[in-house]
């Protein structure tokens, strides 16, 4: 009986011990953040409650299954299972807290600085957004290697790998030379503020919204909702447009081709009415003027600015639209036509013809009977 009651009572308590250890934590964070609406922490450190409670019941039932006599044959690797449990869920923990902090302070950042200073904004957003990974990344190869650590194999190769270590390394580095120039970008991309998550940017003719930034490749939301993928080092060895870099600001351009007698000062004067009753014009400033003529048509191009490539987007086409319609409806002579006039002939005698005393051209006279003359 004793052998049966001890291992339920072992295991038993180690669960129900997890179970109020985790709600009474949960409960006091839940309280907090109610208390403290200014910060997020607090809320976003119950995201890291299941680790927590894999934490606990590891850490319970890792010190008490000596006491409990479990699988005696198999003590050993109940042992090293529940120590790899620890080890896995710590890292797991450790994730989860450097992530809260680090979401609560650009949280902080982000609401003092939006409106005065976007740019920096989206930068410290990147760099935070790499460092996490960064992060991530480093606690997954230290909770790795303890885990490898905790095989006696592996602890006694450990010297071996040490002394081999400068040889590896080499092999490692011409073998994953693509991967570690784009990693060294990644770095270069987020501290050197070259594009930001958010940016608008062109690349390979293709304008879009930079989503998200790793230390391999960086993913570019186009208009019509496609993902272009691309590695990060293409943004460090080639050229390529940000419009967001400084100030997200932009002037755009409106070019129409209309007749030679179209309203020019009319068309000023339209643009300016479009304008105002368009909310994405940011009413720094606006200009229209004739900047090209063909035989046919003049070239006329409209200035228009906006606070960003969004709303610069959105003032074109409005200006375009309204701007069309209102020639068509209001100066139809304006708009470019094709002349379809019958030519005009030039009189015979331009043509090399010598005209006769009645006007016709000998070429062209009718004879009648024999009287013809002679030649």
């Amino acid at each position: 009986m004793e052998n049966l009651l001890r291992p339920l009572i072992v295991v038993g308590g180690s669960v129900v011990l997890t179970l109020v250890i985790g709600w009474a934590t949960d409960f006091l964070l839940r309280k907090a953040d109610e208390r403290h609406h200014e910060t997020q922490l607090w809320g976003l450190l119950r995201r890291g409650r299941i680790p927590y409670q894999l934490v606990l019941f590891a850490a319970l039932l890792r010190g008490s299954y000596d006491e409990a006599q479990l699988l005696d044959d198999r003590r050993e690797g109940l042992g090293q299972a529940l120590t790899l449990l620890l080890i896995g869920s710590a890292a797991w923990l450790v994730i989860r807290i450097a992530g809260a902090i680090v979401e609560t302070s650009y949280s902080r950042y982000a609401s003092a600085r939006a409106h005065r200073d976007p740019a920096r904004v989206r930068r410290v957003r990147t760099q935070v957004t790499l460092i996490m990974r960064v992060v991530s990344a480093v606690v997954g190869v230290v909770a790795t290697a303890s885990m490898l650590l905790t095989f006696p194999a592996f602890r006694a190769a450990g010297a071996s790998l040490l002394a081999s270590a400068g040889i590896l390394g080499i092999v490692a580095g011409v073998a994953a030379q693509s991967t570690l120039s784009n990693m060294f970008a990644g770095f270069q991309i987020a501290f050197g503020d070259m594009v930001r998550i958010g940016d608008t940017v062109v690349v390979d003719g293709e304008w879009g919204t930079v989503e998200e930034i790793t230390l391999t490749f960086l993913t570019v939301h186009t208009w019509d909702e496609r993902r272009i993928t691309m590695p990060v080092s293409y943004f460090t060895s080639k050229p390529f447009e940000n419009w967001s870099r400084g100030t997200p600001q932009m002037t755009g351009i409106v070019f129409w081709h209309v007749d030679h007698t179209a309203p020019v000062d009319a068309m000023r004067e339209k643009l300016r009415d479009i304008l105002r009753e368009c909310p994405a014009w940011d009413g720094r400033a606006y200009n229209l003027c004739v900047t090209d003529t063909t035989p046919s048509t003049l070239q006329v191009r409209a200035l228009v600015t906006a606070k960003d490539a969004d709303d610069i987007w959105t003032v074109r086409v409005t200006v375009r639209e309204h701007m069309i319609r209102w020639l068509a409806d209001e100066h139809p002579y304006a708009l470019p036509r094709v002349n379809t006039a019958d030519a005009i002939l030039p009189p015979p005698w331009e043509n090399g013809h010598r005209p006769s005393q009645d006007g016709v051209p000998p070429q062209q006279r009718r004879y009648h009977g024999s009287a013809r003359p002679e030649r």
